[in-house]
């Protein structure tokens, strides 16, 4: 029976996974900057995350994480872990109205990776929804 108990606890130590993502010296960051919170999603060229974090995640709560210094928290953060993994230059994707935005940028050249490009992908709608019916007085 003891031999049955070793086998099945070196089963489960065999299970777990070491999942590494490989990170070269380019990739990406996705930024959005909701009315709510700030995210922020550090990615290898592949698209395979290699850090991320938001205002929320770094301990701030209701409006204070809606700030620009909550979002440069939770940037440089994301920066620091990516940094230590080996990237260099990133291209920025920032997304939505938020004032994280651009305290959000200065974050990551403050925490030592190059910008090569910045891109607004805030959707924008080409007509939108169906406009609510004129009001009669």
């Amino acid at each position: 029976m003891k031999e049955v108990k070793d086998k099945k606890q070196t089963d489960k130590q065999s299970a777990k996974k070491k999942t590494g993502v490989k990170v070269s010296q380019s990739g990406k960051a996705y930024i959005t900057a909701t009315f709510n919170n700030t995210l922020v999603t550090i990615t290898n060229d592949k698209g395979e995350t290699i850090s991320w974090s938001s205002a929320g995640a770094r301990g701030f709560k209701g409006t204070r994480k809606s700030t620009p210094y909550a979002a440069t928290v939770a940037v440089e953060d994301a920066a620091k872990k990516a940094v230590e993994k080996g990237l260099k230059s990133v291209e920025v994707y920032v997304k939505g109205p938020g004032s994280g935005r651009d305290s959000a940028l200065r974050a990551i050249k403050a925490a030592g990776i190059s910008i090569s490009l910045i891109g607004d992908v805030t959707p924008i709608p080409h007509n939108g929804p169906r406009a609510k019916k004129k009001r009669r007085v």
